[in-house]
């Protein structure tokens, strides 16, 4: 898969009006809480478009804010992008922007953990009820529709196993049931470019652009991008509830859609090369990778979306003990454990079946084997596979230790 031809062309030039480089290559550094007004005129034309990018006050935002925010609008073709500290706050409060004691929220159990633990914690408390869904109920979605029901939230491929929606289908029953509904979906997976929400009509595209869009896993940022109907509601509740990034993150943010297309296509090709070669290799079940047929909701994958990305994960024919889970992980040359995943770097972590079961409510699962999550980063391909079969390798050894230590019992 390809993006379209000027995918490249908006991510280098997307937020660089003369007015946020001031001559420079890149926006500037805008560090300020204060912003000085000449006069009394111009501190009340400030106040009355302190929401179409005046200078008003450091929470409202900078010249660094600004620019990147005009350049996410571009990119997802919002009406409008608001930044928070991570990607949990701008999940968070997009969510809270929208519902009130009373409501009701639908949420793929395929969602991020956090969100999981946000609507049932925090909602719950809040009065809110939370309903999961399966990621491919598809059109019978309705099913689980309320008379209170007042955001759905998606997000593909689903966290974890990769399920992928049918968007259209979802969105299109949700429409005819109530249009007032609003529609959210964590779109972090494909940087926002590689599935284009608000062109199928969803409202809010929510990512957590410490994955890719800082690339570099030195820095975290939330963004959320809203059509015309929502962005009012969610920029002032946002706001309202105190969130905001600093204008240094929000730089390196800007800085790094720059070279987001080249390390996109970069974790595509690489992703999809080691994808295959596991599939193929007898100690693993199922791959779920979107572009494989292998990955559950692949037909609407190859309908919907633009290209993929680094992270998917497989199954092992085996469920490994704790040993040979530890054998397994820590050996790796190349592959590190660590939570997040979207930098150059390539990650691995392992996840039991009955860990995946907890938070899969509705569908639980169905394997058996340890899932093994990857996050394909920017190293030579032939080196990752390398070291991804000298890993599989060690499993082996792992069984023999295990027997061997079980004979002298």
């Amino acid at each position: 898969m390809k993006f379209p031809k000027n995918t490249q062309t908006q991510l280098i030039s997307a937020g660089r009006k003369k007015r946020y480089t001031q001559g420079a290559v890149n926006s500037v550094i805008q560090r300020a809480s204060s912003l000085v007004f000449d006069s009394v005129e111009a501190k009340k034309d400030a106040a009355k478009n302190r929401t179409n990018g005046a200078l008003y006050y450091g929470r409202r935002g900078t010249l660094t804010h600004f620019s990147l925010q005009d350049a996410m609008c571009e990119l997802e073709g919002g009406a409008g992008c608001y930044l928070y500290p991570c990607g949990a706050a701008a999940v968070t409060n997009a969510i809270l922007a929208f519902v009130k004691v009373g409501d009701h929220v639908l949420l793929s159990e395929g969602a991020y953990e956090p969100t999981h633990d946000f609507c049932d914690r925090v909602l719950g408390d809040l009065g809110v009820e939370t309903t999961y869904f399966p990621a491919l109920i598809g059109r019978y979605i309705t099913k689980y529709i309320k008379p209170n029901t007042k955001v759905v939230f998606l997000e593909a491929p689903s966290s974890i196993t990769m399920e992928v929606h049918d968007i259209p289908a979802i969105v299109k029953a949700v429409r005819q049931v109530n249009p007032e509904i609003i529609i959210m979906i964590d779109n972090t997976w494909s940087a926002g470019v590689l599935f284009k929400a608000l062109d199928y009509d969803i409202d809010i595209s929510i990512q957590a652009g410490t994955k890719y869009l800082v690339g570099h896993s030195d820095a975290m940022i939330g963004t959320a991008v809203a059509n015309e109907r929502c962005w009012p509601q969610l920029r002032e509740r946002s706001y309202l509830m105190g969130q905001m990034c600093d204008a240094d993150t929000a730089y390196i943010t800007s800085r790094g859609l720059r070279t987001l297309g080249v390390r996109l296509m970069q974790h595509q090709k690489s992703s999809l090369t080691i994808a295959k070669w596991l599939a193929k290799h007898p100690k693993v079940e199922r791959v779920n990778h979107p572009a494989l047929t292998s990955c559950k909701g692949y037909q609407f994958f190859r309908r919907d979306f633009l290209g993929y990305s680094g992270l998917f994960s497989f199954v092992l024919k085996m469920r490994l003990s704790d040993i040979q889970v530890a054998d397994f992980l820590d050996e790796f040359k190349l592959f590190s454990m660590a939570y997040s995943w979207g930098g150059f770097e390539s990650l691995i972590l392992a996840h039991q079946p009955d860990e995946i079961a907890e938070i899969r409510p509705v569908s639980g699962v169905d394997f058996e084997g340890t899932l093994i999550r990857v996050h394909i980063g920017l190293e030579d391909v032939d080196d990752l596979i390398e070291d991804l079969a000298a890993g599989l390798d060690r499993i082996k050894v792992s069984h023999h230790k295990i027997t061997a230590l079980q004979s002298l019992v």
